[in-house]
């Protein structure tokens, strides 16, 4: 018979709903302290356009091979990605995040492990445990030896029963944060192409303002011969002679410095290549004739899907949201299983040969907070405290996005018109040297005619090079701006192998609600998550004017600030 077969069904009843009234207590006693959550101020929303400028297409969808259309800068931004030494930290950076996914998944499954002991042990015979092995026999008529030894081989098994989804939700953030540092790295990338086509650019501006320098102290010269000559015919004094060859000795002067600043320029661009310093390949003699191609800005809304940085800064938004549930639910009870099973006997030939041998446990553990809890509520609203940091810097990205994209279409009308305008002014002093110098060998005009004139016409080339420059810079800018340098038209040869995404991102939809801050994530197998959820792309058919002007596109959820709020 059953030791429980006496015992009354009611009392079974009675057993049951205590049980059931404790776990009860446990659950209210968790939920009662949790204190509420601060919400997020409420950002502007999103505009239509950039000011007034807004295309169907976005250039950020053009490689770079096909947008500088330059085989030299184009084989220096591969070897760029190939090399680049903050690149490499990056991908190492991405390494770690994905081991950090695979950690958190195995933490919500059991932990299995084998167990072997061997010991040796002598009890005094005036305690418990002595004198009670001093009577007894393992056999009749045979004592335990003495020291006893004990020897055990056997499995024990760990599980934390994830309840709450909090060791689920934990992964869940490791795998958001994870894809997080690849979009960080595809921002690293665009900064990177941007970063050595503003160089090269800059070396070629460096290159013709060598070549000016030159033509100005060739011109000179000759005004300085022409002076001597006219001096020794007593047509000039010594004083106009000591002015051109002064001229001359400033622009060679300044040849050593434009020279000292193409080392400096090239070794930056062999530092962003992750190689030593060398000669950087380049042709820039239709460097002021070069035109790159034409700039489309699409609109704001697609520019939170095309902008890396604002990809990561919402992957860590959703991150937090769910690091915030993991901190609500260490308020509740945890529940352990435990299990063991194996072999135990003071002589090895009873190990396995004697059933006797085998031992075997069994168990689980409900735990509450209940002394600490102003520990874990520190932790809640800490993991509050980093979701408004989040939403802020996800709303900062946002801004400074649409702030470059402003800022460099603008510079590039402003100076696109300004070097228009300097070609001109080009023609009129050109026409201007001339006519001095011809006078001037008439004994018409005074040498300071002359030289003010040619120094008026090195100054508009130098400021013609220069606008061209910052033109070139301003594109590349707006290029970046809105996303682009990501994606070449011909591949890459070295590019770091990407890893592969994590199979499982959530095993069920986490389900959120309007004043909640994370955007709701997919739950296929290697669904890749949405670079911005809530976000609604304009139809590329349809045609611009069918937007209305000052309409808010779409908001983001997260940027629009919505309350933080996880009741």
């Amino acid at each position: 018979m059953s030791r429980f077969a006496s015992i009354p069904s009611g009392s079974k009843r009675r057993r049951k709903w205590t049980t059931a009234i404790g776990v009860g207590a446990m659950l209210a006693a968790a939920g009662c302290g949790i204190p509420g959550l601060r919400k997020a101020d409420r950002a502007a929303p999103l505009p239509c356009d950039f000011n007034g400028v807004g295309t169907q297409g976005s250039s950020s969808q053009i490689g770079w091979h096909e947008f500088f259309n330059d085989p030299a800068l184009g084989t220096l931004i591969d070897q760029a990605i190939a090399g680049n030494q903050e690149l490499k930290i990056i991908n190492q950076n991405i390494q770690i995040a994905n081991f950090e996914v695979l950690a958190w998944r195995g933490s919500y499954l059991p932990f299995v492990g084998l167990r072997a002991s061997a010991d040796l042990e002598k009890p005094s015979r005036f305690t418990p445990e002595g004198a009670v092995e001093d009577q007894l026999q393992p056999f009749p008529g045979k004592d335990f030896p003495e020291p006893l030894p004990n020897f055990m081989l056997g499995a024990e098994a760990s599980w934390e029963i994830d309840i709450w989804r909090r060791l689920r939700n934990a992964r869940d953030a490791a795998t958001l944060r994870y894809l997080g540092t690849q979009d960080g790295q595809q921002y690293m990338i665009t900064r990177l192409v941007a970063d050595v086509s503003k160089n090269y650019y800059h070396l070629m501006a460096l290159d013709n303002r060598m070549v000016v320098l030159d033509g100005t102290i060739a011109i000179q010269q000759q005004s300085l011969d022409m002076s001597r000559n006219m001096k020794e015919a007593g047509r000039d004094t010594e004083l106009g002679v000591q002015r051109f060859l002064a001229e001359v000795r400033k622009n060679q002067s300044q040849k050593l410095i434009v020279k000292q600043d193409i080392i400096e320029v090239e070794n930056r661009i062999n530092f962003l290549l992750g190689r030593f310093p060398q000669y950087v390949e380049r042709d820039g003699s239709k460097f002021l004739d070069l035109q790159l191609q034409q700039l489309s800005v699409g609109f704001p809304a697609q520019l939170l899907q095309n902008r890396a940085d604002i990809r990561q800064a919402e992957r860590e938004l959703q991150a937090a949201g769910l690091d915030v549930r993991v901190a609500r639910a260490r308020f509740y009870p945890s529940l352990n299983l435990r299990a063991g099973v194996g072999y135990e006997a003071f002589n090895t030939r009873y190990l396995f040969n004697s059933p006797e041998s085998l031992i075997y446990n069994a168990g689980g553990d409900l735990v509450a907070p209940l002394i600490n809890r102003k520990g874990v509520q520190a932790v809640y609203l800490t993991a509050n405290a980093k979701q408004l940091q989040a939403v802020y810097d996800y709303q900062q990205t946002v801004l400074d996005a649409f702030r470059e994209v402003i800022n460099s279409l603008s510079k590039v009308e402003n100076y696109s018109k300004s070097i228009d305008v300097k070609k001109e002014q080009l023609a009129s002093l050109e026409a201007s040297v001339d006519n001095a110098t011809k006078l001037f060998q008439s004994g018409r005009v005074e040498y300071m005619d002359v030289l003010f004139s040619q120094r008026d016409l090195m100054d508009s080339r130098m400021k013609l090079i220069d606008a061209k420059r910052e033109q070139l810079s301003a594109i590349v800018s707006a290029y970046q701006a809105l996303g682009g340098g990501t994606a070449p038209s011909t591949g890459i040869a070295a590019l770091p192998t990407p890893l592969r995404q994590p199979e499982l991102i959530l095993e069920q939809p986490i389900e959120l609600k309007q004043e909640e801050v994370a955007p709701p994530i997919p739950t296929a197998p290697g669904e890749e998550l949405p670079p911005a959820s809530g976000i609604q792309l304009l139809n590329p058919s349809a045609p611009v004017a069918s937007v209305e002007p000052r309409t808010p596109v779409i908001v983001n959820p997260a940027y629009a600030g919505l309350p933080l709020n996880l009741e």
